[in-house]
């Protein structure tokens, strides 16, 4: 019993399993069924796709072959109309060719026959020339048998005559071309320095250096001087200037030959007296003190100096010797003011004269930098600027300006005879220089005792402030040539005896008066 149930029950176990491997089997091969379904769908709709790609990308290389063959065949048209322009311009320019050639073929007939005349006209100058040949040997026979002398001998003559004339008219027109120019040079020279001081209107630059300090009662005399001297010995000491203490009622005079020493102890002086501590110690603080202010002034001047004459590329050693300029007075005119005025009208005169201007400036500016140091250096102010300019390596003609300037040496450009000028221009202004009333009257004296010097000098007369000499001669003991001579001896003169701004006119005047007496 128990193994048939097994029996049953294992075949049922059987059935079952075989009847669900069928089932699943139909499932899977159903599943199958419906997944190629799918697939088929999609190769379908995957050719469908690629067919219409396919038509449109046929349907686009026909349009873009129709536009292609468009293209070509409007460049085509465009083409054939260049080439009928062408073809057109071809053909006129033929047609010129052609009227051309006949032209020219027209012209060298025309050349040919007159050709041919000119050798026919040659052929009949050249009997005529055999005829004229003869005929003048046969004149000149007869006018050397009439004359008596030979060609040679007429020519000689005559070219003699010739020469003389022509010397005398040469010599002539040399002279009135010598004075023309001469005219022309002058008018042109007044013009150029006409209008360099009509150009520069600058303030007159006089100024004169105080070496007075006013004190404010005569009992700072006293600590001026200090115990034993001491105050008095260590000012002089520190700024190498001499303090004059006299019985000028409250003024003390400094002296001292180098106007920046003296400006340092003018404004050290000050300080201390408007301060009231005077002692030693004190005295070389202020001092070190004035020392450094005038440092820098003296640099902002020589700044400002070129700067306002608008140059460049100065050397800082320059700089300070112009600025130094500032403490230095000739004829009470500042020397710095002077120089800055006198490159204006250097350069002025130069852009005139079609010069550099700017190198024309730098003469002028640069011309009086010997004056900074002459009281330490021998020697001409000309001289000394022109060695501390090569020194520092300024241009050559710059140079030779500043040595030439006086003529202590030849000028090797214009740039030397232009400085000069302007440097002239500058002192001679009206108001520029003062001079006191005994230096004045001495120099007028000594013009008027250099020309009665002179035999057969009857007066003389300094006018115009000493700018003008007139001298008055004996008539019947000078006469006209020996009046111009004596001019120039007494111009000689006083150019090497004496010292003075600008120019002085000489004049001698020599006239005769005949007197008589109605009754």
């Amino acid at each position: 019993m128990d193994i048939v149930t097994i029996l049953v029950g294992a075949i049922l176990g059987a059935a079952i399993s075989l009847a669900y491997f069928y089932l699943k089997r139909g499932q899977q091969q159903q599943a199958l069924v419906v997944q190629e379904e799918r697939v088929q769908q999609k190769l379908a709709a995957v050719e469908e796709r690629a067919a219409s790609m396919n038509r449109e990308m046929e349907l686009s290389n026909k349009a873009h072959q129709i536009r292609i063959e468009e293209e070509l065949e409007k460049k085509y048209r465009e083409k054939g109309a260049e080439l009928e322009q062408l073809q057109q311009r071809f053909d006129k320019r033929e047609a010129q060719l052609d009227r051309k050639f006949d032209q020219f073929d027209n012209r060298e007939r025309e050349m040919d026959q007159r050709r041919s005349q000119l050798e026919n006209e040659r052929k009949t100058l050249d009997e005529q020339k055999v005829l004229y040949q003869d005929l003048l040997s046969q004149g000149q026979k007869k006018l050397e048998e009439v004359a008596g002398m030979s060609l040679e001998e007429a020519k000689e003559q005559i070219m003699s005559s010739l020469s003389e004339s022509a010397r005398k008219e040469s010599a002539s027109l040399f002279k009135r071309l010598e004075m023309e120019a001469h005219e022309n040079a002058d008018q042109k020279a007044r013009d150029t320095i006409a209008t360099a001081i009509q150009r520069l209107s600058g303030e007159f630059v006089s100024e004169r250096t105080v070496s007075v300090v006013t004190l404010p009662s005569e009992e700072m005399k006293g600590r001026i001087i200090g115990r034993e001297g001491r105050n008095i010995r260590a000012l002089e000491t520190a700024t190498g200037c001499d303090l004059i203490i006299d019985d000028t009622p409250e003024a003390v005079v400094i002296s001292g030959f180098n106007p920046v020493r003296r400006q340092i102890a003018k404004r050290s002086l000050e300080e201390l007296i408007t301060d009231g501590r005077i002692h030693p110690a004190r005295i070389e603080s202020v001092v070190k003190k004035a020392t450094k202010a005038i440092e820098t002034e003296i640099r902002e001047k020589g700044e400002q100096a070129v700067f306002e004459v608008g140059l460049s590329d100065v050397h800082p050693e320059i700089v300070k010797l112009l600025g130094m300029l500032q403490f230095r007075t000739s004829y009470t005119q500042n020397v710095l003011s002077h120089s800055v005025e006198v490159a204006y009208f250097a350069g002025i005169m130069a852009e005139e004269l079609g010069l550099d201007g700017n190198l024309a400036r730098r003469c002028g500016l640069l011309h009086d930098i010997g004056k900074a140091v002459d009281h330490e250096v021998q020697g001409s102010h000309a001289v000394i600027g022109g060695e501390l300019a090569k020194k520092h390596r300024e241009h050559p003609l710059v140079t030779n300006a500043i040595w030439s300037h006086h003529f202590d040496i030849e000028p090797i450009s214009v740039y030397g005879p232009l400085t000069n000028a302007a440097d002239a221009l500058s002192a001679a202004r009206p108001g520029a220089r003062r001079e006191n009333v005994e230096t004045y009257i001495k120099r007028l004296e000594q013009l008027e005792g250099i020309a009665t010097g002179f035999k057969g000098v009857e007066k003389a007369f300094a006018i115009q402030a000493g700018r003008e000499v007139r001298v008055l001669v004996s008539y019947d003991r000078v006469n006209d040539e020996g009046a111009m001579m004596i001019a120039r001896e007494i111009a000689d003169q006083i150019e090497n005896e004496m010292t003075y701004p600008g120019q002085i006119k000489v004049t001698v005047i020599r006239e005769m008066r005949a007197q008589e007496i109605a009754s």
